[in-house]
């Protein structure tokens, strides 16, 4: 039985789509709350992404919805639920991945009429502002921000907001940016795309720059770069979607463009 499952699994692999209706479906895995990059209603642009790569492979897209917490790859594309997961770090190791297809960067992010203009992690302004950053867990698995900041020794002004957020809200990862909007802390440093998106969607307009420098250390880099991923297995499949993504690089980078995603310099 394990074995007619196991060769099930590979062949959909292979095939890069599952049957539906006498059609082939792009099954993808994505978070059903999670602006900008996804939600059910089809409005992140990770589902303009996957529309995009399913019209050009000749597929419809079928959507596996998981929240985007810890073992969303293990829930979802390791259980053979679905074939692909739109914007994962590249050469992450859980999936076979295409190459970058954008890559982004943490930035700093004000109140537009704050004017703080921050730019550097060195800026002296940093020890007297109160900073928001976002935290991943209490097990020292941090972003980058907050490990930069500890480093320097400025942690009684930081806040914390957790990049999975109350979930029972829309768009829970944009909590740091409405507390920048509000007024509860000064400056807030954000994955770029998340901050480009609602700059302007707020109660209080917003601005951002790209946090500099780039890379604090070869082990604590602020630019990342974004692909698609797939099974470890699925090799065919992974080389469509990168044939796919070349052929519409303009259309990729138009969607990109019109979610504000903050695009940074290739290293």
């Amino acid at each position: 039985m394990r074995g007619a499952i196991a060769a099930g699994l590979l062949a959909a692999a292979l095939a890069g789509a599952a049957p539906v209706g006498g059609a082939q479906a792009l099954r993808v895995c994505a978070d059903p709350n999670n602006l900008p990059f996804s939600n059910a209603r089809g409005e992140g642009f990770e589902n303009r992404l996957a529309e995009l790569l399913a019209g050009e492979l000749g597929m419809h897209v079928e959507y596996t919805w998981w929240a985007q917490r810890r073992g969303f790859a293990r829930h979802t594309l390791g259980v053979g639920a679905c074939d692909l997961i739109v914007g994962v770090p590249a050469g992450w190791d859980p999936v076979l991945a295409t190459r970058p297809y954008y890559r982004s960067t943490y930035v700093f992010v004000w109140r537009r009429d704050r004017d703080l203009d921050v730019r550097s992690l060195d800026d002296a302004r940093l020890r007297r502002l109160v900073i928001g950053v976002q935290l991943v867990g209490d097990n020292g698995v941090n972003t980058p921000p907050a490990h930069a900041l500890a480093a320097r020794g400025i942690v009684d002004n930081v806040r914390g907001y957790s990049v999975y957020g109350d979930y029972a809200t829309p768009s829970p990862s944009a909590a740091i940016l409405e507390a920048v909007a509000r007024g509860d802390v000064d400056v807030a440093i954000v994955w770029g795309p998340l901050a480009g998106y609602f700059a302007e969607r707020l109660s209080a307009p917003l601005d951002w720059a790209p946090v500099t420098p780039a890379f604090e250390s070869p082990a604590l880099p602020f630019t990342f770069g974004i692909a698609a991923g797939v099974r470890k297995d699925a090799a065919v499949l992974r080389d469509r979607v990168q044939d796919a993504l070349d052929r519409r690089a303009g259309d990729v980078d138009a969607i990109l463009d019109a979610y504000a995603v903050p695009r940074a310099a290739t290293p």
